[in-house]
C-alpha cells in the first residue's frame, strides 16, 4: 500500500500512527514525529544526523519535541492554509449595470479589446499598441472584480509544506495526478518488490490498473481552469482537457510509472469510487483474468468552486453551522480541527484531499514472490438504492452490501469470529443524515447476526472526506489496525447523538486495543453508490493460505519474504528521512506499433520479457464451418 492524506504517508502505517499517536510508546511517537517533520520540511537527516531548518545539527529527540506542536497542528483536519480562504478572500466578479450620465473615454491595449464591440462604441488608434474607446452615455453592463470571504474554512489537507509535485518532473500537472504519482511510487517501493522483475514474470496482460477519482481534476491545471477560461479571460491550454478526465490516475500509472499494457480503467461511484475499483481488481483475480492489479484513487477537491458546490447543497460543515453547533461567536484553529464529528451532534462533512493505492496479487504469485502480505480482500459488494426522491439522499442499498459482506465473513471464519473479532470502518461523514442512516444499517445487520458490541471506527474525524478516495483512507487505516492491534478512536465524539442507533455499536473517543480477524470497509456515496468491502487480517490470511497451499509452501514463502521485507524496510527508513523513491518515467520505451511482432497466437513487445498471449476463453460454442 502507498499514498498520502492529511495524516501523512500511507506506507509504513505513518498516517495510521498519526491517528493513534497518544497510544504509541514514546519511542514510536518520536519516530513518527521525525518522519512527519522530514515530510513537512521542518528538519532534514544527512548521514545519520538530523538538522533543523537553520542547518544546525540537532539531537533527534530534541527535534521531535521542538516540532511536535507544529506537526500536530498542521496535519489532519485544520483551517484551510491557502490564503485565499482566509484574509485574502476568494477572487470573484460581480455583475453590475453602470448608469453613465455622460460619455466615457478610456485607453486600452489593442490585444485586450474584445473582438466584437457594441455598435455604439467608437474606437480611435493612438499608436500601434494602444486604442482609445469612447462609450456613449446610458447603461453599461460590466463585471466588477471583488474578493469574497470564504464560507467554509476547514479541510483535510496534506501535511503543511509537503508538495508531491516537487519529487518528479511535474509540468503543469493537476494536484490529483501529482498525488497519484507519489502514491503509486510509495506503494511500489514499500512493497519491497522490484516492479520490473515482477512484470517480467508475467504475461503483460496478466497485469491491470484500476484507478480514478470521483469528479476528475477540477483545479486550474485540469478541467477547473478549462471550464472558466472564457469568463476569466485566460487561455485554455492543451493539457487541461486531457488531464481533467476521471480515469487519468490510471492513465498516468500506465504511461509513466508501470509501463503496463494490461487491463485498465476507472469506475466512478462518488464516495464509493475506491471500493468500485477494488471490486474490479478482486473480481479480475478471482476469475483468473489477472494476477497483479494496482488499485487506487486520487482526489484533490480543496478548491473554491468544489467547496462552494457542496456548501450550496447543505452538505458541508460551513463556518456559520459550526458556530451555531457550539454557540460560538468566533471560530478558533481548535474549532476547525473539530469540524468533523461522526455520530455526534454535527452539521456536515469536511472536505479533504488524499491519494491511496494498493497492490493486489493472486495468492500463488504472492507466495512465489515472498510478498509481505498486509491482508487480503475476499469480496467487495456494490448495490444501488432503488427508487429515490433526492438523488443525493441515502437509501436502502447499503443494507444489502453490508449484509452480504457479513455473510461472507460468517461463512469463511465462523459465527464467533464475526461477532467478536470484526470491526466496522464507517463511512462516517459527519452529516446528520449519515449518522442516523448508517447507524441503522449497522444496527439491523448486527441484530441479524447476533452482534452485541460492534466496534465502529470513523477515520474521517481525522482526515476528512476525500470523496472517491475515502474508502482508501479507511482501508489503509484498517491495515494499520491489523499491524498495531489498535482501533483509532473518534476524538470529536463528545457524546453519541440521540438519534444514532447505538445499542449494539461500540464507540470510543480514545484508541482501543483490539485483535481483529476482519474489517468491513463501508461507503455510502451520493446518488445511491453503496459499497462494502471485506479485508482479512494477515494472520487469518496466512491460515487460509496454509489450508489452500499447505504448510510447506507457506514456510517457503516466509523464507523468501525475508529479502523482500529487508528491501521494504530500507525504503521505509529512507522515506522517514524524507527520501522518497518517486517513479516517473516520461518518454521511456515508447512504442507505436511497427516495433511489434504479431502472429495468431501471441504478440511480442520489445522491452517485455514475455509475449502477450492471444488465447481467449470462448464460452459461446463454435459454429460448424
Amino acid at each position: 500500500m502507498g499514498g498520502v492524506n492529511a495524516a501523512g504517508r500511507t506506507s509504513g502505517h505513518q498516517a495510521f500512527r498519526r491517528t493513534v499517536i497518544d497510544a504509541l510508546p514514546e519511542v514510536e511517537q518520536q519516530a513518527l514525529l521525525l518522519g512527519l517533520a522530514a515530510m513537512m520540511g521542518l528538519g532534514t537527516c544527512r548521514e545519520g544526523t538530523w538538522y533543523d531548518t537553520a542547518g544546525n545539527p540537532i539531537e533527534a529527540a530534541r527535534l521531535a519535541e521542538n516540532c511536535r506542536a507544529q506537526v500536530l497542528d498542521h496535519t489532519l483536519i485544520r483551517r484551510i492554509e491557502n490564503p485565499l480562504f482566509n484574509d485574502d478572500g476568494l477572487p470573484a466578479n460581480r455583475r453590475a449595470s453602470l448608469g453613465l450620465g455622460s460619455e466615457l473615454t478610456f485607453s486600452i491595449r489593442r490585444r485586450q479589446l474584445p473582438e466584437r464591440l457594441p455598435p455604439t462604441w467608437q474606437v480611435r488608434e493612438l499608436d500601434r499598441h494602444t486604442l482609445e474607446v469612447t462609450v456613449p452615455a446610458g447603461e453599461l453592463d460590466v463585471l466588477l472584480p471583488e474578493t469574497r470571504p470564504a464560507l467554509v474554512r476547514a479541510a483535510g489537507q496534506l501535511p503543511s509544506g509537503f508538495d508531491p509535485s516537487r519529487y518528479y518532473r511535474s509540468v503543469h500537472h493537476p494536484r490529483g495526478l501529482s498525488m497519484s504519482i507519489f502514491a503509486a511510487s510509495d506503494c511500489l517501493a514499500s512493497s519491497g518488490l522490484a516492479w520490473d522483475e515482477l512484470r517480467d514474470r508475467l504475461d503483460p496482460d496478466d497485469i491491470a490498473v484500476y484507478a480514478g477519482n470521483s469528479i476528475g481534476q477540477l483545479d486550474d491545471e485540469g478541467w477547473g481552469g478549462l471550464l472558466k477560461s472564457f469568463v476569466s479571460g485566460n487561455r485554455a491550454t492543451s493539457k487541461q482537457m486531457p488531464l481533467g478526465y476521471g480515469q487519468m490516475p490510471a492513465d498516468f500509472l500506465n504511461a509513466y510509472v508501470l509501463g503496463s499494457v494490461g487491463g485498465t480503467g476507472a469506475a466512478l461511484g462518488a464516495c464509493a469510487s475506491f471500493l468500485y475499483n477494488l471490486r474490479l481488481g478482486v473480481e479480475d483475480i478471482r476469475n483468473g483474468h489477472r494476477r497483479a492489479v494496482m488499485v487506487g484513487t486520487s482526489d484533490a477537491p480543496v478548491t473554491p468552486e468544489i467547496i462552494e458546490g457542496f456548501r450550496a447543497m447543505g452538505a458541508l460543515a460551513d463556518d456559520e453551522s459550526l458556530k451555531a453547533l457550539d454557540a460560538l461567536e468566533l471560530l478558533t484553529d481548535a474549532d476547525y480541527q473539530r469540524a468533523c464529528r461522526p455520530f455526534a451532534r454535527n452539521c456536515g462533512f469536511t472536505i479533504a484531499e488524499a491519494s491511496q493505492f494498493i497492490l493486489l496479487l493472486d495468492d500463488a504469485l504472492a507466495l512465489e514472490l515472498g510478498a509481505e502480505i498486509l491482508g487480503s480482500v475476499p469480496g467487495v459488494y456494490v448495490n444501488a438504492d432503488g427508487w429515490k426522491r433526492s438523488i443525493s439522499a441515502p437509501g436502502i442499498g447499503n443494507y444489502i452490501t453490508l449484509g452480504k459482506a457479513a455473510a461472507l465473513v460468517r461463512d469463511m471464519l465462523g459465527d464467533t469470529a464475526l461477532r467478536e473479532r470484526t470491526f466496522l470502518h464507517a463511512h462516517g461523514t459527519s452529516t446528520p443524515k449519515n449518522r442516523v442512516t448508517e447507524s441503522h444499517v449497522f444496527d439491523l445487520v448486527a441484530q441479524a447476526n447476533g452482534i452485541e458490541n460492534w466496534p465502529v471506527v470513523a477515520v474521517k474525524a481525522f482526515v476528512g472526506h476525500s470523496q472517491g478516495s475515502a474508502a482508501g483512507d479507511q482501508l489503509a487505516s484498517a491495515l494499520g489496525s491489523f499491524a498495531h492491534g489498535l482501533l483509532p478512536g473518534i476524538p470529536t465524539l463528545d457524546a453519541v447523538a440521540d438519534d444514532v442507533y447505538a445499542e449494539r455499536l461500540h464507540f470510543s473517543r480514545e484508541p482501543q486495543r483490539f485483535t481483529a480477524d476482519a474489517a468491513f470497509i463501508n461507503a455510502k456515496g451520493f446518488g445511491g453508490n453503496n459499497a462494502t468491502g471485506v479485508v482479512l487480517s494477515p494472520m487469518v490470511t496466512e491460515r487460509l493460505l496454509a489450508q489452500r497451499h499447505g504448510e510447506a509452501a507457506v514456510a517457503a514463502w516466509r523464507q523468501r519474504r525475508e529479502a523482500v521485507r529487508e528491501a521494504s524496510q530500507a525504503y521505509l527508513a529512507a522515506a522517514d528521512r524524507g527520501e522518497y523513491e518517486v517513479r516517473y518515467r516520461f518518454g521511456e520505451g515508447v512504442l507505436e506499433g511497427p516495433e511489434l511482432e504479431v502472429n495468431d497466437t501471441h504478440i511480442v513487445i520489445p522491452g517485455y520479457a514475455r509475449p502477450v498471449s492471444l488465447a481467449v476463453d470462448n464460452p459461446f460454442g463454435k459454429l460448424e464451418e
